[in-house]
């Protein structure tokens, strides 16, 4: 697994231990803190102390350097420039009435291609003309500044800038956040990714990534949509660095070299568990043997924000305000602006990157690869008929029902009983913790759960779009590490509205041995899935079961060398030294240098050819006579 969202580094559980800092030995607090202060670009010297991504001084002493790290990781007051004073930058439609003549100077290309009716223009020189606008109405866009009604965020952590870790040249936030994700996946993961690829028939590897909702930052099409109106100019970069699976098209061409399989799923908030889904449907049919799935999002734009806050679905500024009868809000009531479960009232915009590695069984034995955790399937349902299209609807029953009774199957009553967590959607909002809460307390009552531990790590990280369920997975494979659930720390007390008789909450990490967890995800429009991830080591007794121990003792040994190498990538990265896997223009080829041959072709670079044998899902049709 790898990654990056505002709790910090996916890889090595770097963001999972920021969700339980406080439950952690103080050697590994100590651990974390500082491989997020290297993250943050936070530069220790031994002659000038510790200082900030701006070259200002940060005290030494151990107390402020954690201040400094906690204050600028998680949910916090939004610090992108553009939120800060004196305002979002806008502009503000004006009918002005000239009462009597104006005239101006401005360059030659300046003009507007259709004079307005009445302008007069004289040549002052080859570049500057002189225009007159007679008296009477004139339209015109005012330069404003508007006060953001949104503050809260959940950034990546201040200081940490993905774009300038290789040779990014204006690409959108969402695109270098995914060459980050998807190298810091394949850097954990202890394997050279080109002896994997010799290894196999080059389609079989997948790829399956994209977002929610596209790149609609300025460098992508929210840059394109508002060029015209704007009087920016368009760029040939923005138009096909905004589609939804660009993700997917960007690891393909400059990260993995891939030519299998590739595509993303677009589900809303549940964007991450389709394209889990297809990776999953692939190893199991055959298709392919080693899957990339993740999902990339930077939604926080003002924009966007102003979008979601206009539907009634963000905690803005206001609503926090009334929530608990403030008269302002300090930066201690933004990092609480996320509340799952308890009285709420929106979901805090965020972004992140997560990416995970799939593979079929007997070749990551064969691998010796690092198992975190087995997906054994993902389930996903609509909600049929609807009242509008963000009301809630009935497929989060069947999706969680089916998890269930697979982990019930799989594993024993008692283990879903008694070793099974739930990671909730849980966004903060009003209807989804009455909602999400009646599915989960109905499927339990169905199997007889009585205390069904509920972790809501949007409370931590906010939502993150399509990406959410990458953040709840990558956080449930923490817990199976460490063997800590993070509470829900904004959950003063669950609302009245929630339906708790079978569901545990906690606002503080709590020690839990899993064997699974439950991955749950509502996206908008009815886009509901539930995704299955199991625990290491049930994972390894299952191996067990179906390939011997003596294979399991092999793959132990291999393992070892793979773990030296995880390790070495995680002590590098820890220190903030990163080398993100991005090789645009490398090993181009275009087709004259293949090697065709009617049952196969043979790429320059790959070991095995691609087999071009397929299927037949009829037979061979019977040939007819040809009359005479």
């Amino acid at each position: 697994m790898g990654g990056i969202n505002s709790a910090g580094r996916t890889s090595g559980h770097q963001a999972f231990r920021r969700t339980v800092l406080d439950a952690l030995p103080a050697d590994q607090q100590r651990q974390t803190l500082e491989s997020l202060a290297a993250l943050m670009c936070l530069a220790e010297h031994s002659d000038r102390g510790w200082h900030d991504s701006a070259g200002q001084p940060i005290d030494a002493p151990a107390q402020t350097l954690r201040d400094h790290v906690l204050n600028h990781t998680l949910i916090r007051r939004n610090e992108d420039p553009r939120f800060l004073a004196p305002g979002l930058p806008a502009n503000r439609r004006a009918e002005m009435t000239l009462t009597e003549p104006m005239r101006f100077t401005l360059r030659r290309r300046q003009l507007p291609e259709q004079l307005p009716e009445g302008w007069q223009v004289e040549d002052i020189d080859a570049k500057v003309v002189a225009v007159t606008v007679p008296a009477g109405t004139f339209s015109a866009l005012l330069p404003d500044a508007l006060e953001p009604k949104v503050r809260a965020a959940a950034q990546l952590p201040s200081g940490f800038d993905p774009a300038s870790l290789y040779r990014s040249v204006h690409h959108p936030r969402g695109l270098s956040m995914a060459v980050f994700g998807a190298s810091d996946c394949l850097g954990a993961s202890g394997l050279a990714w080109e002896s994997i690829r010799q290894r196999l028939n080059p389609d079989h590897i997948a790829v399956y990534a994209g977002n929610s909702i596209g790149q609609l930052d300025d460098e992508g099409w929210g840059g394109l949509l508002k060029s015209l109106v704007s009087g920016q100019r368009a760029t040939s970069k923005q138009m096909p660095l905004g589609y939804g699976q660009m993700p997917a098209d960007f690891l393909n061409a400059y990260v993995l070299g891939s030519v299998g399989s590739t595509g993303a799923a677009l589900g809303a908030c549940a964007s991450f568990l389709y394209n889990l889904r297809l990776g999953i449907d692939d190893i199991r049919a055959g298709r392919c043997r080693v899957v990339m799935v993740g999902t990339a999002d930077a939604p926080i734009t003002p924009e966007i924000i102003e979008g979601f806050r206009a539907m009634g679905a963000l905690a803005d500024d206001a609503s926090l305000k009334a929530l608990d009868s403030l008269a302002l809000l300090t930066d201690a009531d933004y990092q609480r602006a996320c509340r799952p479960f308890a009285r709420n009232c929106g979901f805090t915009m965020a972004e992140a990157s997560q990416f995970v590695l799939l593979m079929d069984d007997t070749l990551a034995l064969e691998l010796g690869a690092d198992i975190l955790g087995a997906v054994p399937d993902v389930f996903v349902n609509a909600d049929g008929y609807k009242r509008s299209i963000s009301a809630p609807g009935i497929g989060n029953y069947i999706t969680l029902g089916k998890a269930a009774a697979l982990v019930k199957d799989m594993l024993g009553e008692k283990a879903l009983k008694e070793r099974t967590f739930l990671h909730a959607h849980g966004t903060s909002t009003p209807k989804n913790r009455t909602t999400e809460s009646h599915v989960f307390d109905e499927i339990a009552r169905a199997n007889g759960i009585e205390n069904w531990p509920v972790v809501a790590v949007k409370a931590f990280v906010g939502h993150s779009q399509g990406t959410a369920a990458g953040d709840q997975l990558v956080s449930a494979l923490g817990s199976f590490a460490h063997g800590l659930l993070p509470g829900i720390p904004t959950l003063d007390a669950v609302a009245d509205d929630v339906y708790a008789e079978r569901l545990r909450f906690s606002a503080t990490p709590s020690a839990f041995n899993a064997d699974a967890a439950f991955i749950n995800a509502k996206g908008f429009g009815g886009n509901n899935a539930t995704g299955v991830v199991l625990s290491p080591q049930v994972t390894e007794r299952l191996l067990t079961q179906r390939h011997g121990s003596a294979v399991i003792n092999t793959w132990k040994t291999r393992r070892e060398a793979v773990r030296e190498n995880a390790a070495a990538y995680l002590e590098r990265a820890d220190r903030g030294h990163y080398a993100p896997r991005y090789q645009f223009g490398e090993a181009v080829l275009e087709g004259p240098e293949l090697e065709i041959h009617a049952d196969r072709i043979h790429i320059p670079g790959y070991e095995h050819a691609v087999s071009l044998t397929a299927d037949n899902p009829f037979g061979q049709l019977d040939e007819q006579e040809t009359p005479e």
